[in-house]
């Protein structure tokens, strides 16, 4: 299915948004995640399933300097 993670579409096999973090190189990483506006908390990203079409914004803390 296709979807838009950070404004990039993107062809993705997986349903569920901790899959697609793996499938999308994330993995374990300490990231934020919201669906079509809304966040997701880390403890529900197992259970959230994306539709085609979705938006995925995925956010990494920035480190200063």
């Amino acid at each position: 299915m296709q979807i838009i993670v950070n404004d990039e579409t993107k062809r993705i096999s997986g349903r569920f948004l901790s899959d697609i973090l793996i499938e999308l190189g994330y993995g374990e990483s300490k990231v934020a995640t919201a669906i079509d506006g809304v966040f997701v908390p880390r403890s529900a990203r197992s259970g959230r399933e994306l539709q085609e079409g979705a938006r995925l914004e995925i956010l990494a803390p920035m480190q200063g300097g």
